[in-house]
């Protein structure tokens, strides 16, 4: 499914940016309204209009984990805000106050900040993704990012890009010289969770036709099993899901896999009742983790992630496979080391990034 917003509202500021004259191009009479300025918390009351401001904040962050749990040490390219796919679970419905879809049109700027932090950094090597505030390529084809992006990092010899999806938006990446420093990344649910649970996103078919299409491209791969939900024979579907992945793609091209269970905030739970009143994520029990956000009892969460473990290590036992936000105790018992022995999270991650590079050098 291709997403087309029914109107633009656009900050008279950023009228000239090579942005909005690509979103222009691609929605031809499109209704357009010019505002002075969209405050932060500022609603449009139209259904599914496009806001184009100018930012004012960093482009460039550290992923917000927290000190309770193993972060990964990612780094996120922030070029955007909310998502239209309407995942009953989403963790942007309680970010940020408004539903519609927020760009940023002073890209010039953000390359720029990418630039100096990338130079200045003294991280050895970089993993950068633009997935974590909205849906990394859901506009690409009307943003056309991809096709600056991509071949910037190609030119990088110490970064990474991850795009992370749950679209099968991938027609700009075919042409695009990206040089292996480009990740595609899909997050995956078995087909009765996508449909009951994740609105308007692709198909597990869609997402996987799109992958397999990206690694013909020359594209290394990654995919994120979050949220993993317990549903009554989740086992059996997540069994169906990695079957039907490495049908799709070889393996040997993956980066890396992310497993983590649901987890959300506590006032989640009335937006998710008021919005998804036929969603059946809330029938499990929660505890409130460290962080304070609810999460499936301790026992489930090994039990699902030993599962994963083991269908995704028995197709290729050296496969790289993390989890997301879990304490060294989860870790331990689901994949039988914590991240501490092999240098932490960030060096295991950063080893495979490096990897990737060498390999291109």
């Amino acid at each position: 499914m291709t997403y087309y917003p029914e109107r633009l509202v656009i900050e008279e500021v950023v009228a000239g940016s090579t942005l909005v004259s690509n979103i222009l191009a691609g929605l031809p009479g499109i209704p357009v309204q010019w505002v002075d300025r969209l405050s932060e918390d500022g609603k449009i009351e139209t259904a599914k209009a496009l806001e184009i401001v100018k930012f004012k904040g960093r482009f460039v962050k550290d992923c917000p984990g927290t000190r309770f749990y193993n972060c990964c040490g990612y780094q996120i390219l922030n070029f955007g805000n909310q998502c239209s796919l309407g995942c009953s679970y989403c963790i942007l419905q309680a970010y940020f106050p408004s539903p519609n879809l927020r760009l940023f049109a002073n890209i010039d700027e953000m390359m720029q900040e990418l630039r100096e932090h990338l130079r200045n950094s003294p991280r050895a090597v970089h993993r950068i993704g633009t997935g974590e505030f909205t849906d990394s390529l859901l506009l690409d084809h009307l943003t056309r990012l991809s096709e600056l992006l991509v071949p910037f990092f190609a030119n990088q010899p110490n970064a990474v890009l991850e795009f992370k999806t749950k679209t099968a938006q991938v027609d700009l990446l075919e042409k695009l010289d990206h040089g292996g420093r480009t990740i595609v990344a899909w997050s995956l649910n078995p087909p009765e969770v996508i449909t009951r649970e994740e609105g308007a996103a692709s198909s597990l078919a869609e997402r996987l036709e799109a992958a397999r299409r990206c690694q013909e491209w020359g594209y290394r791969l990654a995919f994120h099993f979050d949220p993993l939900l317990a549903y009554p024979k989740w086992k059996e579907g997540y069994v169906e899901v990695v079957d039907r992945l490495f049908s799709a793609v070889d393996p040997d091209g993956i980066a890396w896999i992310s497993l983590g269970t649901l987890r959300f905030m506590p006032s989640l739970k009335d937006t998710i009742r008021r919005h998804y009143p036929l969603s059946a994520i809330l029938n499990e029990e929660f505890v409130s983790g460290l962080d304070g956000k609810l999460r499936y009892f301790r026992d489930l969460r090994v039990e699902m992630y030993s599962h994963l473990r083991d269908l995704l290590l028995e197709v290729k036992e050296d496969l790289c496979v993390y989890l997301c936000m879990e304490s060294n105790d989860v870790w331990r018992e689901a994949l039988g080391f914590i991240p501490q022995e092999k240098g932490g999270l960030p060096a295991i991650l950063d080893k495979q990034a490096l990897e990737i590079l060498d390999f291109r050098l």
